[in-house]
């Protein structure tokens, strides 16, 4: 089955550990720190695979993650940084945070490579923390932790011109007497369960192009039949051909078919619906017209008066292409040449935040002890003998809301605090 979209859970490594140890040498028998560095954690790297055409791969696996980084070690010994994880997908691929739906990344046109999830920094050895008043420092900084993101994956296939139309109106036929393309032709609806694209060469003038967007019916946009799966791949399409039974082989009026299917088109997304359109009249081979405006005309009448350009074809006898195919040609040279590409509206950089690490508030006889590993971090991270750090520390407390719980729980300025090895009198 032709995969195109698929939801996942990716992470990114956490960064190694700070080490403490202190030297121990045959004369020196109170050496300095030595705690080396912790190793980076891996990101998750997306890369354009020009071999793939589905996302069939993430299908049956659902959680991707980069290796942590490595602790550090003694005697100044960097921990190894990690293996980045690279995902790869075809091109045409769009990345989205799953519960916003924003887009994360696009991969196509030149963006082929893109870090999705930085890993962790590795956490500073004890080394680093070494001041006049604090010589042997007992604590390293722990390594940033990791990110995890759920993310939706939708191939929206890159095509010039889009192939849209009720089932069974000869678009598969259409594309396969024009282009090099091969897809499965029968008499029956929904035949094509897969997006065909197809190149068109033209002998002086510019090839482009083509996709057949199968299974467009009445109420695609709102998921009726197979259209809600497929309406995305025109996203991309700067033209549409819009195929029609001129002939009204199945009883289907060809005028109703066209506001049809445009209402679908402006449901889904109404920009799309209002890029340029070309009516192909096909089928004319199977017209018996006797009495009446003959159904091209009648096309011609209703649509031509809005700029949409009518011209009669024949999929089975191949007439009539020639000059609908010129003509897209030339309509597409005016267009502008950049690709459609979707831009970054989510940057997980910004906007992901950490998980929120819970901490506890308890007293022991006549000392509030707070705990926790949020806490336990920033110490971690905080030269508390500096003035700066430790005005920094007590912004963290505020900004945690531990002061405020504190106050709630009943302190008074000149009780203690203790926090693991930090000990201090409480005073607003």
């Amino acid at each position: 089955m032709f995969a195109d979209r698929a939801k996942i859970l990716i992470r990114s490594g956490k960064g190694g550990d700070g080490h403490v140890s202190f030297r121990r040498e045959l004369y020196v028998p109170n050496g300095g720190p030595d705690g080396g560095d912790g190793g980076r954690g891996g990101d998750v790297i997306f890369e354009v695979d020009e071999g793939l055409n589905t996302l069939q791969d993430f299908r049956h696996r659902r959680k991707f993650a980069a290796k942590d980084g490595e602790a550090g070690g003694k005697r100044r010994c960097h921990g190894k940084d990690a293996e980045d994880i690279i995902l790869k997908v075809p091109e045409g691929t769009v990345v989205k945070e799953a519960e916003s739906d924003k887009v994360i990344a696009d991969m196509s046109g030149k963006n082929r490579r893109q870090v999705i999830l930085k890993g962790g920094k590795g956490g500073l050895g004890n080394q680093h923390f070494a001041t006049a008043t604090m010589q042997i420092p007992k604590y390293a900084q722990p390594g940033q932790p990791a990110r995890e993101l759920w993310v939706k994956l939708e191939l929206k296939v890159i095509a010039d011109v889009g192939l849209i139309g009720f089932p069974n109106v000869g678009k598969s036929t259409f594309l396969s007497r024009v282009t090099n393309a091969q897809p499965k032709i029968a008499n029956y609806h929904f035949t094509t369960l897969n997006p065909n694209l197809g190149v068109v060469d033209l002998e002086g003038a510019g090839g482009f192009v083509i996709a057949d967007i199968p299974g467009l019916i009445e109420g695609a946009s709102e998921g009726v039949g197979l259209g809600h799966e497929f309406l995305r791949h025109i996203e991309r399409t700067k033209l549409m051909i819009h195929v029609v039974d001129a002939s009204g082989s199945e009883g289907r009026d060809p005028v109703e078919d066209v506001y049809k299917i445009n209402a679908e088109l402006t449901a889904y997304n109404s920009d799309i619906a209002k890029r340029p359109q070309v009516i192909a009249a096909n089928k004319t081979d199977l017209i018996y017209h006797e009495e009446g405006v003959h159904p091209v005309e009648k096309l011609r009448a209703e649509f031509e008066p809005k700029g949409i350009r009518v011209f009669p074809i024949s999929g089975a006898t191949g007439a009539g292409m020639k000059e609908l195919l010129y003509y897209v040609s030339e309509e597409l040279s005016k267009l502008p040449d950049t690709p459609v590409v979707f831009k970054q509206e989510y940057f997980p950089e910004d906007e992901l935040i950490y998980m929120d690490l819970p901490y506890t508030v308890e007293k022991e006889g006549d000392i509030y002890v707070v705990e926790g590993p949020k806490i336990e971090k920033m110490l971690g991270y905080t030269n508390l003998d500096s003035e700066k750090g430790f005005a920094f520390f007590q912004k963290f407390l505020k900004d945690a809301g531990i002061l405020d719980e504190l106050e709630r729980s009943g302190i008074e300025e000149g009780d203690t605090v203790k926090m693991y090895g930090l000990q201090f009198d409480y005073y607003k």
